[in-house]
């Protein structure tokens, strides 16, 4: 039989899982799923061999013609980019130009005449040439073009003190993360007394445009950061922020102190500060610290075992352990004389220190622990503080009193409510192949005993090879499937053909793959979190094993915590064996975030793997910004 095929549409994107369907298609998710997983996204995925346009239909039988043999089609993730800048333009300086003033000769007269400086310097603002990004260049146009506007930063015939004291805060923007050459302005350098006036006006009207295109770049980047996050990559999805430039040069103008004004631009949360503080300690210290300790452990040292590595690991504990934890072990610390033997004392010892880094404590020493237990340099720390400090300004300013904030890198999630962590725990997100995404949603509802409609993708790229080889497959697996809203048989159903009108769900039991609860925060991803009958991976240092959504260690005590009940109740909820979903008394922000360095909630700065290589997506991104910035007129 011959089947007719059709271009692959734009396709919509995951739920638990990098997923995608046909733009015109139902998602395979179910009716409930679609209303509260979201629809995927677009063109976030594509269908790298399309399916045939022909609807299910029931199997040929043994004696018909064999049939047409399609490749299998597969669904593609979402891309990393290259980052392109956003472009520079000349500011249109010839906008400054005084109007034509026409009319009759005044009389001479004896009365002095008051010279204005600023006056007479405007006239060359017309031949400045300075480069800005649009946003930066039309709010300079704005302010300058209207003559009744006074100069910000030049008077009687130099530089004021308004404008030393903004330079010195864009000379200080590493302090906040930004990279000072970008906002890097140089004075003009002459003898006012000796140079010639047109030489000098021409020199402090350059400056003056330059400085306030800087500080209007300076203001932007701390409000919403130097980069477009969805420029980055598929997995990132945020809208950006808008920043109103248009007033702020007038605001700088009557500003009695304009440093406080610059310094008051980046987010006012405590993270951001604390990030800050660290970021300001790591600098101080003279380059590595000189207190990086090496350890050369091949393979894995279980209790028991002997390495030569023995000492630099102790040595490694005193240096990277808590005050307490030393203090615990004291008696073993003092009695420990370098031998290689890993002796019952010393494996608990190693076991403290992994329970107080969020390690498996079982005392064997892997790579995790390893490098637990060496650290980083400080270039290291600091490149991670620096994208961290940028990534949060993608953020809002205030996270609020109560949300819930998952930092993949850590594989953990933290519920804050009253401005306090109330809760935290384990957590697996998506495998590097099945990359969980970066964003920001509301908390919405809590759903008991939870169908698992099936993505688009695993559909696909994971069960289509076997229903080929046996149509029987899903109905022997439990899983109910749906044509066009109707219920069939999974025998029945043509696999050789589209699978656009097909949906696949798995019923509510112990085997489910979202266990006994999923909590919902509509989004384009269809992300969310939900229990797991895997529950062997919250053993696990490494934790990025799923298809995308975000499973949590402790699932019960987290839809507690977000429907503002017990987890009694919620046990009761999930006794009753029936799907149930329960709205949250009031929705409140979830950040989907990937952080490598964030504050504990004692305020201690962690720093975690790039699991994603995210980081360095972002580095790059950053430091091609800054060359289009320097690119010359």
């Amino acid at each position: 039989m011959k089947l007719v095929t059709k271009a692959a549409a734009s396709v919509l994107a995951l739920s638990c899982c990098i997923s995608a369907v046909g733009a015109t298609s139902a998602n395979a998710m179910t009716l409930m799923d679609f209303i509260r997983g979201g629809q995927g996204r677009q063109e976030s995925t594509q269908v790298s061999a399309p399916l045939t346009a022909n609807p299910p239909q029931a199997m040929p039988s043994a004696n018909a013609a064999p049939q047409t043999r399609q490749p299998l089609p597969t669904v593609s993730a979402p891309k990393y980019y290259t980052y392109k800048p956003e472009a520079m333009r000349l500011i249109a300086s010839s906008r400054f130009a005084d109007p034509v003033v026409t009319g009759a000769v005044a009389d001479a007269s004896a009365s002095p005449v008051v010279v204005d400086h600023g006056a007479s310097q405007r006239h060359h603002l017309t031949e400045v040439r300075v480069m800005a990004t649009n946003d930066v260049a039309k709010a300079v146009e704005a302010y300058y073009a209207d003559q009744s506007k006074p100069l910000l930063w030049v008077s009687d015939n130099g530089i004021n003190d308004k404008a030393k004291a903004a330079m010195a805060v864009l000379a200080d923007a590493g302090a906040v993360g930004l990279d000072p050459a970008d906002y890097a302005v140089t004075p003009p350098s002459f003898d006012a007394a000796s140079v010639e006036p047109e030489m000098r006006d021409r020199a402090l009207m350059q400056f003056e445009l330059t400085l306030s295109s800087k500080a209007l770049m300076f203001i932007q980047d701390t409000i919403r950061g130097r980069l477009d996050p969805n420029k980055l990559s598929g997995y990132h999805d945020f809208k950006r922020k808008d920043v109103n430039l248009m007033p702020v040069l007038a605001l700088l103008q009557a500003s009695p102190d304009v440093a406080a004004y610059l310094n008051s631009r980046s987010p006012s949360n405590q993270q951001f500060a604390q990030l800050k503080a660290e970021l300001a300690k790591l600098k101080s210290e003279s380059g590595s610290d000189g207190s990086h300790i090496s350890i050369s452990l091949s393979g894995i040292l279980k209790p028991g075992g002997s390495t030569p590595e023995m000492a630099n690991i102790v040595k490694a504990i005193q240096h990277r352990g808590s005050e307490a934890l030393k203090t615990a072990h004291a008696a073993t610390l003092a009695a420990y004389q370098g031998t290689p033997d890993y002796t019952p004392d010393l494996v608990a010892l190693v076991e403290g220190f992994q329970k107080e880094k969020g390690l498996t404590s079982d005392g064997v020493i892997g790579q995790s622990s390893v490098r637990a237990m060496v650290g980083e340099n400080n270039d290291v720390k600091i490149q991670k503080l620096v994208i961290a400090m940028e990534q949060l300004r993608w953020l809002p300013s205030e996270l609020g009193s109560r949300y819930v904030f998952i930092n993949q890198p850590a594989f953990m999630v933290y519920y804050h409510n009253n401005n306090q962590e109330q809760l935290s725990m384990r957590v697996v997100v998506g495998s590097k192949q099945h990359q969980t995404f970066f964003f920001e949603d509301q908390v919405q509802t809590v759903e008991f005993n939870p169908f698992w409609g099936v993505p688009q993708s695993i559909i696909i790229n994971e069960m289509l090879p076997k229903l080929r080889a046996d149509p029987n497959y899903l109905d022997r697996m439990g899983y109910q499937v749906e044509v066009g809203g109707r219920a069939v048989a999974s025998s029945s159903v043509d696999w050789y053909g589209s699978t656009k009108n097909l949906s696949v769900r798995q019923p509510p039991s112990s085997d489910n793959a979202l266990g006994e609860l999923k909590i919902l925060f509509p989004n384009s991803h269809a992300i969310y979190m939900h229990d797991t009958p895997q529950k062997s991976f919250f053993k696990k240092d490494m934790r990025a094993l799923s298809h995308g959504c975000v499973r949590l260690a402790d699932p019960r005590a987290m839809a507690a915590a977000v429907l503002s009940t017990t987890v009694d109740d919620v046990a009761k909820q999930i006794a009753t064996g029936q799907n149930k979903a329960v709205a949250v008394p009031q929705k409140f922000p979830i950040y989907i975030a990937y952080f490598t360095a964030w504050p504990n909630k004692d305020g201690v700065v962690q720093y975690f793997n790039d699991v994603y290589d995210r980081d360095a997506a972002t580095q790059k991104a950053l430091d091609a910004t800054s060359k289009a910035r320097t690119a010359q007129i």
